[in-house]
């Protein structure tokens, strides 16, 4: 039976994820100096890995071959999607980066609605991007930045229909996998990057807690919410990520934004809240 809204427990699911994601992501930033982008994204996804492994409980390997080319696809988007994110973050502020990467799940709820104000949510978000990407009236953005940020944006729009067609099947052993394949795919960006610094006590403890924030605790939740919510949706109400991305930087990175950009960031948090009060939801998620 439909309901008139995303139901709550999906939402805090989401939100949950957001918080979780964005905290992970602040903490791997002060790995950079150590082993680069790419080795904290190894070290993130390694310990993902792992946990999620530990999690899945066995019951990894047997799939069928359509389930097992869904799982590929989607390790290519988990390693694409932080390769690029994380490199993005390198040379852009916290909240501007998830702001520019915010247009694959943009695209994801535009494309995938099937209601016109839906729509217009997805627009008020779009005008918010191109606000941002005009350097904020107070300095350019970083080029490369903002590139690779849009990059990860279509990788998290690849990562969304990805995570929703592995999470028909029960548990968390799909999600396992893809998360193990996307370690090898990152492994060599990584250790290029990082080199014998990847083996120093401090950085894999700070990597072990990237990894849980960042990847298989955010993971776990958003597999479960879209279990619950149609990817249109659930593309929309991450545009939250902006504005929980600029707190966490300001709090714990000390990254402050211009007018401009927190205005920015405000026309897409607005796109969400408008998609939560006019979007229903089906009782099962569209793929």
């Amino acid at each position: 039976m439909s309901s008139p809204r995303p139901t709550r427990i999906a939402v805090l699911l989401v939100f949950g994820s957001i918080v979780s994601v964005q905290c992970g992501a602040a903490l791997a930033t002060t790995l950079f100096d150590e082993v680069g982008p790419a080795g904290a994204v190894l070290l993130r996804s390694l310990f993902a890995a792992l946990a999620l492994a530990l999690l899945a409980r066995g019951k990894l390997f047997r799939r069928g071959r359509s389930q097992r080319r869904e799982i590929a696809i989607f390790a290519i988007a988990l390693a694409g999607m932080n390769l690029c994110f994380y490199e993005s973050l390198d040379r852009l502020p916290l909240g501007v980066a998830v702001t520019f990467e915010f247009v694959g799940p943009l695209a994801v709820a535009v494309f995938g609605t099937r209601r016109r104000l839906d729509a217009v949510w997805g627009l008020i978000a779009a005008a918010g991007i191109v606000l941002l990407a005009e350097g904020g009236g107070d300095g350019a953005v970083d080029a490369l930045g903002a590139a690779l940020a849009l990059a990860a944006g279509g990788f998290w729009g690849l990562y969304i229909v990805q995570s929703a067609r592995v999470g028909r099947e029960p548990g968390l052993g799909g999600l396992a996998l893809a998360v193990a394949l996307s370690t090898v795919l990152v492994a060599p960006f990584g250790l290029a990057d990082g080199g014998g610094e990847l083996l120093a006590r401090q950085v894999l403890a700070v990597g072990l807690g990237a990894g849980l924030l960042s990847s298989a605790i955010p993971y776990a939740l958003e597999l479960e919410a879209l279990r619950r919510l149609p990817n249109s949706v659930f593309g929309v109400l991450m545009s939250l990520e902006p504005a929980v991305a600029a707190a966490v930087g300001f709090l714990a990175l000390s990254q402050g934004l211009s007018a401009a950009q927190l205005l920015a960031i405000a026309l897409v948090v607005l796109a969400s809240a408008g998609a939560l009060r006019t979007t229903s939801t089906p009782s099962a998620p569209e793929i």
